[in-house]
């Protein structure tokens, strides 16, 4: 289990442990919108890093771009900088965007 895994995981009990001792909705619903973006953030980058295994231009465009080598911690580090960019839109759309950015041409272009 990588850092990024055991934070989600961890945040995952955070948020049972509030279901179960029936905690403060909003703080839950919060959480729950933290772990959806974590999680999104997080398969977004493995699927970039598996590509990049087979892809040394995406490799080359990660270094150009300053992030260095190609491992996770660099690949996560570079998608979640451009999540952060993306529009500013509601949280389900901004999950979506995330989900639907082609963050390998981000890397190209």
């Amino acid at each position: 289990m990588n850092d990024y895994q055991k934070e989600i995981a961890d945040l995952e009990a955070q948020i049972d442990q509030l279901v179960e001792a029936e905690g403060d909705p909003k703080t839950i619903a919060e959480l729950s919108m933290q772990l959806e973006i974590l999680k999104a953030i997080y398969g977004r980058a493995t699927d970039l890093l598996e590509r990049g295994k087979k892809d040394q231009g995406l490799r080359y465009g990660l270094r150009i771009q300053g992030y260095g080598d190609w491992t996770l911690d660099n690949v996560y580090a570079f998608v979640y900088e451009r999540a952060v960019e993306l529009e500013p839109q509601a949280h389900r759309a901004f999950v979506g965007g995330i989900r639907d950015a082609d963050f390998a041409l981000m890397l190209n272009s």
